[in-house]
């Protein structure tokens, strides 16, 4: 079952028809850690961009994000985001104590539409209607937007078809477009659902590959604390870390 399908009644409700602002769904999430060990962050992020060169994992968009440990004024931990279209990973290394641990949420932003939305593209259309009729008349404007409707919907519908990759991945990411976009022209593919669960399945993988390999490295055995993931309709169901 795609991981998209797993959210509850309630959440799909509002990501479908709310006009409300939509957090992100955690999709997966693992943390793991060493007594006795210390590594600089920054150096295992290095690490985990070069993996993911080698291992050609397409189309992830790489930053540093700076979270606070708690208030506004309280320490701040740098992460590594890693973006796939809404699909978004959060790694974090850093000392805790006299300790260290690891860590990786996979998260799924769902496109929401809300009412200045839908009042934008009211309002360009009227804009453009108004300048029209000012030279065609209010009938041959009113059918030369419409065409225009339509046309626009033909290419958002075949973007991928006709192929307009660059235009696909362009308008997933532009304000107010973007959400209406994926919500009622682009096509929800097998191939789509597979490569999302191949980003899901491969990135967490790489961090924990790469997080068992640092510590060995200096003679610690990265203890994993637990992992989560959704099974079935669960949102998330604990799971026993694989057996070494």
């Amino acid at each position: 079952m795609e991981p998209y399908a797993m959210l509850t009644p309630g959440l799909l409700t509002m990501a479908l028809f709310g006009f409300k602002s939509k957090k992100g769904d955690v999709l997966h999430r693992w943390i793991g850690m060493a007594d006795g060990f210390n590594h600089a962050p920054q150096e295992f992020y290095t690490e985990v961009e070069k993996q993911l060169t080698v291992r050609k994992i397409p189309g992830l968009e790489i930053s540093r994000v700076e979270f606070a440990e708690g208030g506004i004024l309280s320490e701040k931990r740098t992460y590594m985001r890693m973006i796939r279209e809404r699909l978004v990973f959060d790694a974090c290394a850093a000392p805790f104590g006299t300790g260290y641990f690891f860590s990786c949420r996979a998260v799924y932003i769902p496109p929401v539409i809300k009412l200045w939305h839908v009042l934008t593209f009211v309002l360009v259309f009227a804009l453009i209607h108004g300048a029209l009729a000012s030279f065609l008349g209010n009938q041959f404007a009113s059918i030369a937007v419409a065409g225009l409707i339509i046309a626009i919907a033909a290419m958002f519908r075949n973007a991928i078809a006709l192929g307009l990759t660059d235009i696909d991945a362009t308008l997933i990411k532009t304000p107010v477009i973007g959400p209406v976009y994926e919500r009622f022209f682009r096509k929800e593919t097998y191939y789509r659902e597979d490569t999302r669960m191949m980003y899901l399945e491969s990135v967490p993988k790489i961090i924990q590959e790469l997080a068992e390999e640092v510590t060995a490295a200096k003679g610690v055995k990265l203890t994993r604390q637990y992992e989560q993931a959704p099974i079935f309709g669960e949102l998330f169901k604990r799971v026993p870390p694989k057996a070494k």
